[in-house]
C-alpha cells in the first residue's frame, strides 16, 4: 500500500535481534502527533514488520485509546478470544490474561478468524521488573527456514483449531462470541466457517480449518501465519497439559491444533515450530510510555515471561478478510 505524507521523515534505528526503533522528542498533544505521523509510521511498519516507538509518555488508558485510534482508525471489538481480557475502552484491551511465569510463544492474533486484524498496537503503561518483552519474528523468514515438506504439507492441508468451552478455564461464550444466545452462537459459526456441536452437558465444541500459509496483502509474499504451536497443547507447561488431560480428557482440551485433515500434531513438530521462532527473535524491553506497533500478518508476536507489575494495552486495527485464508468444509 502506498503512503504519502507532508510530516518529515523518520529517523528510524535498525538493529540485529531488535524490531526497529524510532525515538521521538514530543512536544505535542501524543494524539495529534500520532494524527500527523500515521502514514509514515505505517510506512515503516510496512517495510520492517514491526516498530517501537519511544518517547510519547503514554500514561493511561485514555491516551492510549486516542493514540490507537489516530493511528488505526475505528480498533476492532475482539471475537473468538481463548482468554478472558479486562476492557479499558473501545476496542483497548488489557494483555491476555497469561501466567507472568510462562511464556505466550509466538502466534499471530486472531489468525484462525475471518477477519484478521491487519495492525496490532501494543502501549506499555507500566514496564515488568524483568524480562516480559513483546518479542517479534518475521512470518517470511519463518516460513524459508521450516523444513520444506513440513511448510508444504501444512500449505496444503491448512491447520484445525478444535476448542472446547467450559466454565472454569479459557473465555466464556459470551466473551468469545458476543453472546451467550444459542441461536446467535450458532449464526456466527455458520457465518464463519466453524463447525459446532453442543454437548449433553450444555457446553460446546467447535471446529474449524484455516491456512497455515498465506499472501500478505500488500507485497504478496507468503507468510507462515497461523497459531498452530501457540494453542497446541505440547506448548504447555507439562504439569499443566497433564492437569487438563486428567480433567477434561485428550479431546476435550480447552484449545488444540491439529493438522488441516485432522490427524494430531507430533510434540516433534510444534517443539520444532517454537524453535525456528526462537531463532528468528527480536526482542526490545518495554520501557515505560513505549508504543509497539505490528503487522499482524508479515509478523508474530510473544509475551516473554516476567517478574515485577507489567501492563501492556492492546489494539487491534485494519481488519482484512485474506482471499487465501478460509478453505472450505467441502475441501476437507
Amino acid at each position: 500500500m502506498p503512503f504519502s505524507s507532508l510530516a518529515p521523515p523518520l529517523d528510524v534505528e535498525l538493529r540485529p535481534d531488535r524490531p526497529a526503533l524510532l525515538r521521538v522528542d514530543l512536544r505535542a498533544d501524543a494524539a495529534s502527533w500520532a494524527a500527523e505521523y500515521r502514514e509514515a509510521l505505517r510506512a515503516q511498519v510496512t517495510e520492517h514488520g514491526a516498530l517501537v516507538v519511544r518517547g510519547l509518555g503514554l500514561r493511561d488508558a485514555g491516551q492510549v485509546g486516542a493514540v490507537l485510534n489516530r493511528l488505526a482508525g475505528p480498533l476492532m471489538t475482539e471475537r473468538e478470544a481463548f482468554a478472558p481480557r479486562e476492557v479499558h475502552g473501545p476496542g483497548v484491551y488489557a494483555s491476555t490474561t497469561w501466567p507472568a511465569n510462562q511464556p505466550m510463544c509466538m502466534h499471530h492474533e486472531l489468525s484462525y478468524t475471518r477477519e484478521v486484524p491487519g495492525l496490532m498496537l501494543f502501549a506499555c503503561l507500566t514496564a515488568p521488573e524483568r524480562d516480559g518483552a513483546t518479542a517479534v519474528a518475521d512470518a517470511e523468514e519463518i516460513l524459508q527456514a521450516l523444513p520444506t515438506a513440513l511448510a508444504e504439507r501444512f500449505e496444503r492441508e491448512g491447520w484445525m483449531l478444535t476448542r472446547s468451552y467450559n466454565d472454569e478455564i479459557g473465555a466464556s461464550l459470551e466473551e468469545s462470541f458476543g453472546t451467550d444466545d444459542r441461536a446467535g452462537i450458532e449464526r456466527y459459526c455458520r457465518d464463519n466457517g466453524i463447525d459446532f456441536t453442543w454437548q449433553a452437558d450444555g457446553s460446546l465444541r467447535t471446529e474449524q480449518r484455516r491456512s497455515a500459509v498465506v499472501r500478505h496483502p500488500v507485497t504478496g509474499r507468503r507468510c507462515w501465519f497461523n497459531q498452530i504451536a501457540f494453542l497446541n497443547e505440547w506448548t504447555l507447561a507439562p504439569e499443566v497439559r497433564e492437569y487438563l488431560v486428567d480433567e477434561y480428557g485428550a479431546d476435550g482440551l480447552p484449545f488444540n491444533t491439529r493438522y488441516g485433515d485432522g490427524s494430531p500434531i507430533g510434540e516433534d513438530v510444534v517443539q520444532l515450530l517454537n524453535t525456528t521462532y526462537e531463532a528468528h527473535t527480536r526482542r526490545e524491553p518495554w520501557q515505560a510510555g513505549d508504543l509497539l506497533l505490528v503487522d499482524n500478518i508479515r509478523t508474530a508476536h510473544s509475551r516473554e515471561p516476567f517478574t515485577g507489575e507489567r501492563q501492556v494495552l492492546v489494539g487491534m486495527g485494519e481488519p482484512r478478510r485474506l482471499a487465501d485464508h478460509h478453505p472450505e468444509a467441502s475441501e476437507r
